[in-house]
């Protein structure tokens, strides 16, 4: 069987479900403008894709498992095309939350479908490499949102992109249906609704998820709502950059991104064949990747764009978590371990991306309508003080 047969419907679905999860971050003053949002409105707004998406993932779980990939991921993308036109059409705040819900919702299985289908379809030696491509797929995703999104909104405006957006999400669930191979058993595999259920007690009361779940989620939660939203605001309000600027550092903050998906689990890859484990070298960089926000949050703008562009590379650390704490259990919870994770994970970015809206609405809105620099700062400082606190956690854990 083609790899390709399978690999590429998921990862068009993949790049979809990232593109709308950054596009915000670019469109967010027409959105302002157009719409009145504050800064606690705008947080909000986005943040709904996060919650909806953290609530269906335990659920998601267990649809992959009894209905399969194919049509799990082909009937939610439904959901992901009709909050596009919602959200295209909305005239409130309120039609902009629905929407972005919907869109959260219908993209909940667009990752964890890919992984069960490559499990299902693919020989198991060559996971590792089609993991990091669909990884890398999503990349491009947000490598799309920044400068090529600026370029479509010189020939129509956001409302014309998520008629694009929703049109191609109905497209590629009709390819993930049609195209994707068909099993002539079933795509699932045995096991009781009550059984499956069981299996999510017995992660959520590991220790071994509690030392690791924690730093994981923080990390991942700063990284996915600031790359999601916060970077494009503080480039225009901190760094005093044009909208073409800003378009430009996005585009490279994502490319940076795709490097550091590919570039991560390449050294992690190579670190452990010389007996480094996965969850030391994922410590390693985002304890990196936190100290790096200290430059943020002093608002020191001498180097913004090579910041930013470790931002981007080492945000992806948190990922390489997924792959280490696969290891501490059966393989047949493995499906439910990363689901499990990530409802923590995308409920951690729903509050982040939210709350730091609230932080930085404390502050009164600048003459020239933008957001105050402080209220930046202490959002950053918040999300900062959390990462290092579960860092700290990690380190002083100990199995009792």
């Amino acid at each position: 069987m083609s790899i390709y047969r399978v690999f590429v419907p998921f990862a068009l679905g993949y790049f979809l479900s990232y593109l709308m999860r950054v596009v915000n971050a670019v469109i967010a003053p027409d959105l302002i403008a157009e719409m009145g949002l504050s800064a606690a409105d705008l947080g909000l707004m986005t943040s709904a894709n996060f919650l909806a998406f953290t609530l269906a993932q335990l659920p998601v779980g267990i649809l992959l498992d009894r209905y399969g990939p194919r049509r799990t991921d082909a009937f939610l993308l439904l959901f992901a095309a009709i909050g596009c036109f919602i959200f295209a059409n909305a005239a409130t705040a309120q039609g902009l939350i629905a929407g972005r819900a919907l869109i959260g919702l219908g993209t909940a299985a667009c990752l964890m479908g890919a992984f069960k289908a490559f499990v299902l379809w693919l020989p198991g030696g060559r996971l590792p490499f089609v993991n990091g491509l669909i990884m890398a797929a999503g990349g491009l995703g947000a490598v799309t949102g920044t400068i090529p999104v600026e370029m479509a909104l010189t020939v129509t405006d956001w409302r014309g992109l998520f008629y694009v957006f929703g049109s191609t999400a109905l497209a590629i669930a009709v390819l993930v249906y049609f195209v994707l191979p068909r099993r002539k058993g079933a795509e699932t595999q045995p096991g009781t609704l009550k059984e499956q259920l069981a299996g999510f007690g017995q992660v959520f009361t590991s220790p071994v998820f509690w030392r690791i779940a924690p730093m994981t989620v923080a990390s991942q939660a700063m990284f996915l709502s600031t790359q999601g939203l916060w970077s494009g605001p503080w480039l225009t309000d901190v760094a005093g950059l044009g909208r073409d600027a800003v378009a430009n550092h996005l585009f490279l903050i994502a490319a940076s991104m795709v490097a550091g998906f590919l570039g991560m689990g390449t050294i992690a890859g190579f670190l452990g064949r010389i007996g480094v484990k996965t969850m030391y070298v994922a410590f390693a960089g985002m304890t990196i990747f936190a100290a790096l926000q200290t430059v943020l949050i002093i608002q020191w703008t001498g180097a913004v764009l090579p910041t930013w562009m470790l931002f981007g590379f080492f945000g992806t650390c948190g990922i390489l978590s997924y792959a280490a704490l696969g290891q501490g259990f059966p393989p047949e919870l493995t499906g439910r371990v990363i689901t499990g994770l990530n409802v923590m994970t995308f409920g951690g970015a729903f509050l982040a991306q939210w709350g730091m809206g609230e932080i930085i609405n404390l502050w009164p809105t600048a003459v020239g309508g933008g957001y105050a620099p402080e209220g930046y700062q202490a959002a950053f400082v918040v999300m900062a003080v959390l990462q290092v606190l579960t860092l700290v956690w990690f380190l002083v854990f100990r199995k009792t």
